[in-house]
């Protein structure tokens, strides 16, 4: 078993590059499968989840590998086409995101089988929304033995979906599986996320019609087929917010290099409410750490342009040592807490009931052994390891290999103690 240990308090000064972003490498993997020909991923980050996609993949019979390309080192080529339209379960279970497939499987073979998917326990979160949509693409909806068996008898034909909440997953589903397809499809309360934005972008260079996206309003023109292309994919917000995090929590001041500031700016205002002086130029953000931490007061979790619910975890981390009270309301997943007893063992003081989290800061932590209960709270537990004294130990380590290329590089760079044992 693999460890991260931390010596704090850990003040930090340096520059970090911001890697690729898991949960649009994700779905830009997964819609590999609509295209003919060769497909090169640059800024793919290294991660388990990205790793257990390129798995998926190969199981239905792709060539995916990671090798240098052109100017790129560490790029991923995806070729080849679909063998199989079925996933097992094992694959499935390792991971939430691989129900994209669903949608990318019906788009190119007009059939899909596969188990109901796993990943981080943070609550329900139920695929009925991706059903009912693809339902209304004309596809026939079998459900026996946790398994989904989809087919298209006459292809995917557009249609209009309105959706009940701006689903993520729900929204990617029906643009994979329509970009290919007969008529026009139109998504009302569609996900606005960057990550949709990215995927879209990548899906129109690859010769689909999908226009509207970053709206709340999206249409996808079905088209008759999809090539491969080269396409570099957005950096991860996500990864950026918690280095900040990691930042006012610790103290100390940093430059984010390749920052994805356009998708960032509506995290910001939380981080200067708590005092960090932040700075803003084409493609990194230099932060400031004050002196004395203040309470964001109220945070919200919402639907982007919302704060993300991916990055409650490690801003509560931050405002358990801010000065005042911060109250946190999580409105995405209710079970998205289960950092707070690991937080609690560090000595922060936080209670919580239901979807409603109350901090009262703490004039100092103090290290301890804790571990991973999922990725966003194996990343709070990094923020506050750095920020207290002692020695910090964190297990869990599969959960933050997930979304985090070598976390303890990245920190280490910005000058943290940290290393893994």
């Amino acid at each position: 078993m693999s460890v991260l240990v931390i010596e704090g308090p850990s003040p930090l000064c340096g520059e970090v590059v911001i890697h690729g972003a898991k949960n649009s490498a994700l779905p830009i993997l997964a819609a590999s499968v609509l295209l003919k020909g060769e497909t090169a991923l640059k800024s793919c980050p290294k991660l388990s989840d990205v790793e257990a996609t390129a798995k998926i993949l190969r199981h239905l019979g792709f060539k995916c590998v990671r090798q240098n390309y052109r100017d790129e080192k560490n790029a991923v080529l995806i070729s080849g086409y679909p063998k199989r339209n079925e996933i097992p379960h094992y694959m499935m279970r390792k991971m939430r995101s691989s129900v994209v497939f669903l949608g990318a499987l019906l788009g190119r073979t007009g059939e899909a089988k596969l188990s109901f998917p796993g990943g981080c326990d943070i609550g329900a979160r139920p695929i009925d929304l991706h059903l009912s949509s693809l339902r209304r693409l004309g596809v026939e909806i079998n459900e026996k033995h946790g398994c989904i068996i989809c087919t298209a008898p006459k292809g995917i034909i557009g249609d209009y979906i309105t959706l009940s909440f701006p689903s993520v997953g729900a929204t990617e589903n029906i643009m994979l599986a329509s970009a290919i397809s007969k008529g026009t499809t139109v998504i009302e309360n569609a996900a606005r996320e960057p990550e949709i934005i990215d995927l879209a972008n990548f899906l129109n260079i690859c010769g689909a019609k999908i226009s509207g996206q970053g709206e709340s309003t999206l249409i996808i023109e079905g088209v008759s087929s999809l090539y491969g292309c080269e396409y570099r994919i957005m950096p991860d917000r996500i990864v950026a917010a918690t280095y900040i995090a990691c930042c006012g929590a610790a103290g100390g001041e940093i430059v984010l290099r390749n920052s994805p500031n356009q998708y960032i700016l509506p995290m910001l205002s939380v981080f200067e409410d708590a005092g960090c002086v932040l700075s803003i130029y084409k493609n990194s953000i230099y932060v400031k750490a004050p002196k004395k931490l203040l309470s964001p007061q109220m945070i919200r979790t919402m639907p982007y342009p919302g704060f993300p619910t991916d990055a409650q975890a490690q801003v509560m981390a931050m405002a358990a040592l801010a000065e005042g009270t911060t109250v946190f309301v999580e409105n995405i997943f209710e079970n998205r807490f289960q950092h707070i007893p690991e937080l609690v063992r560090l000595g922060a003081k936080i209670k919580a009931e239901g979807k409603v989290a109350i901090v009262e800061g703490v004039k100092n932590l103090s290290g301890a052994f804790v571990k991973a209960p999922d990725l966003r709270a194996g990343a709070a537990l990094v923020t506050a390891g750095l920020a207290a004294g002692g020695i910090t130990t964190i297990g869990g380590l599969e959960y933050i290999d997930r979304g985090y290329e070598s976390i303890e590089r990245d920190v280490s760079m910005l000058g943290g103690k940290i290393k893994r044992i």
